[in-house]
């Protein structure tokens, strides 16, 4: 006789989860309840005093990221690290062949050879530090993209190497004015204040150019052209004597002349180191000239390039 089957056991119903709990309503100042929370904007620009903490505190990275990239400039070729004299040099060679010689303008420039050299010397200074200012961000954007740091810390590492390349120019500087005759002297000392501006001058030209060709990459195009041009107009292969003697040359000429930065600089070093403007009598106006474009644009140029922290990299 067979065994009477067991009926399944009911199934019970899920239980219902519990109703959710309500969500407290949001503050009406969300920027009060996130700097009370220590929360703040990604990616947004820092205030400038911890901006320049943050550059402080990357000083290091600054020197360090300046000296590979000047290891590294010459790395393939032969000579190395002797193409940074020798490329001013060469220059200053082509300039003395073209415009002393074939247009005669070492007429009435006492010691033009050191007068020459001087010139090229401190404008290829300036000129290399706003041709690296242009790639700063733009060269770089690659590190920009990735890790997060003071933007500036890179316009500022490109002016350290400029610097770098500068000392070495110097010395070959150096030997040449002792070879025309033009010994130390006591004048001499004024090339470190008159460095020391142009480099500032300088740093805040970086920057300004960084940040301008972060934004339109086509003006890096452009910075070869408008280089040349500034460089025929601030004398550095021919006086500018010849221009201020003109009285036919329009006074807005004239002053756009004497007050032309990099004539500025370039004549405060010929002044200190070449014994035939040493004897001369110096303008007034060109030490405070050289102080105040140093002081406009190198702190105008370092509040330009922070302004726009959090956009290099983006889009």
């Amino acid at each position: 006789m067979s065994q009477p089957t067991a009926s399944p056991a009911p199934v019970r119903a899920p239980e219902a989860p519990p109703p959710p709990s309500p969500t407290p309503p949001l503050p009406q100042d969300l920027r009060a309840f996130a700097a009370r929370h220590g929360l703040t904007e990604s990616g947004a620009r820092p205030s400038l005093p911890a901006y320049l903490r943050g550059l402080h505190s990357r000083r290091h990275f600054v020197t360090a990221f300046a000296t590979a990239r000047l290891t590294s400039q010459y790395s393939q070729a032969k000579l190395g690290q002797l193409w940074q004299i020798m490329t001013p040099l060469l220059n200053a060679t082509v300039y003395y062949f073209i415009f002393g010689v074939l247009l005669n303008t070492k007429d009435g420039v006492p010691d033009f050879v050191p007068f020459l050299v001087t010139g090229v010397f401190i404008w290829s200074f300036t000129a290399g530090t706003i041709t690296a200012g242009t790639r700063a961000v733009s060269g770089n954007i690659g590190l920009v993209r990735a890790l997060h740091f003071p933007r500036a810390s890179l316009p500022l590492a490109l002016a350290l190497q400029q610097v770098q390349q500068l000392l070495f120019s110097l010395g070959a500087l150096a030997m040449i004015l002792l070879v025309f005759d033009q010994y130390p002297s006591p004048a001499w000392l004024l090339a470190v204040p008159a460095l020391a501006l142009q480099t500032l001058f300088n740093t805040g030209l970086a920057m300004i150019f960084a940040r301008l060709t972060a934004a339109t990459p086509d003006i890096a195009q452009l910075m070869p052209f408008l280089l040349r041009t500034w460089m025929y107009a601030s004398g550095v292969m021919w006086s500018l004597d010849s221009v201020f003697k003109n009285e036919n040359v329009p006074e807005l000429v004239r002053l756009a002349l004497e007050c032309n930065p990099a004539a500025v600089y370039i004549d405060l070093m010929r002044f200190a180191l070449i014994d035939s403007f040493t004897a001369g009598q110096l303008p007034p106006h060109v030490w405070l000239v050289a102080t105040g474009w140093a002081v406009l644009v190198g702190v105008g140029g370092f509040l330009f390039f922070w302004q726009s922290e959090e956009k290099y990299g983006r889009g």
